[in-house]
Order: C-alpha cells, then structure tokens, then sequence
C-alpha cells in the first residue's frame, strides 16, 4: 500500500510568511562583492533592503 501525506491541523492564518533576501556587500579592502543572505518576514522585506 502506498502511504498518504497527512495534512497538518494547524490553524493558516497564524502562519507567517517568509522571505529569502540576498543582498551584495562590498569588501571595502578588496572591492570585491559577498551576498549576504538572511530569512525575513514578508512584512519587513523593504526595512531589510534599507
């Protein structure tokens, strides 16, 4: 038999969505660029590009 995926029971609308933000920094001894990559609300993307 083949197993079936069970659905969680959690409420929906108390679930947070999330947002990946990648952001490229500039080594100021080199000049070269890093991505600096962070998990944010989906609420404060705009606060974290600032």
């Amino acid at each position: 038999m083949a197993k079936k995926v069970v659905a969680t029971l959690r409420d929906k609308s108390a679930l947070k969505s999330f947002a990946k933000v990648i952001k490229a920094v500039k080594n100021e001894k080199t000049g070269a660029y890093t991505f600096k990559e962070e998990m944010v609300a989906a609420d404060n993307v705009a606060e974290a590009l600032k």
